[in-house]
């Protein structure tokens, strides 16, 4: 039984797994999107908007300079700086979490990332996976009727691939022989 246990094992050691989360997740917001099998997918998203919401709740100290925080304001910065590098070990990715991502989510209550299903890997038929920070406009509003589950099929994989332009040109250049024939008809 695998009762009262988070997280997965994927076949690592622990101080493995660790790495691999801490390298991912910097990536990830170095990035801001990274492409990864499913199950790691998963378990990055869990751990990286856990570490997002540490530096999203210092909130009006993220806009301030160091020297014009207060004493009490200054602690909470350290104390979250050091709860993100005890996940995250890039100095490079932290000081990105604290300056870019923290506050472009400070009115969002969770869910800072998504994952966008892609096609199998070809060497192994891996299930994969796009793990993306949301951008900065769909933090906003999201329109009515819109479910975010779910988000695999065919559309994802195209728009995760760059398949939409791909389709609109498809769709003029069938436009553009239709259009010959019918004056031919006249």
């Amino acid at each position: 039984m695998h009762h009262r246990i988070a997280g997965v094992r994927l076949s690592r050691t622990s101080a493995h797994r660790k790495a691999l989360f801490s390298n991912l997740i910097a990536a990830l917001f170095t990035h801001e999107r990274i492409r990864t099998t499913d199950a790691k997918a998963k378990e990055t998203r869990r751990l990286a908007e856990r570490t997002i919401t540490w530096a999203r709740r210092l909130g009006d100290v993220l806009g301030k300079k160091p020297e014009r925080r207060s004493l009490d304001e200054s602690a909470r910065y350290v104390h979250a700086v050091r709860m993100a590098r005890r996940v995250v070990r890039d100095r490079g990715a932290v000081l990105r979490l604290f300056e870019d991502v923290a506050p472009r989510f400070l009115d969002r209550q969770g869910g800072y990332t998504r994952i966008i299903k892609l096609p199998q890997r070809p060497g192994d038929a891996a299930p994969m996976s796009l793990l993306e920070l949301l951008p900065e406009d769909e933090g906003a509003a999201k329109p009515a009727g819109k479910d975010d589950k779910g988000g695999g099929g065919k559309g994802a994989e195209k728009a995760a691939k760059g398949g939409e332009a791909k389709g609109a040109k498809a769709q003029a250049k069938g436009a553009e022989k239709a259009a010959p024939k019918k004056a031919a008809k006249k």
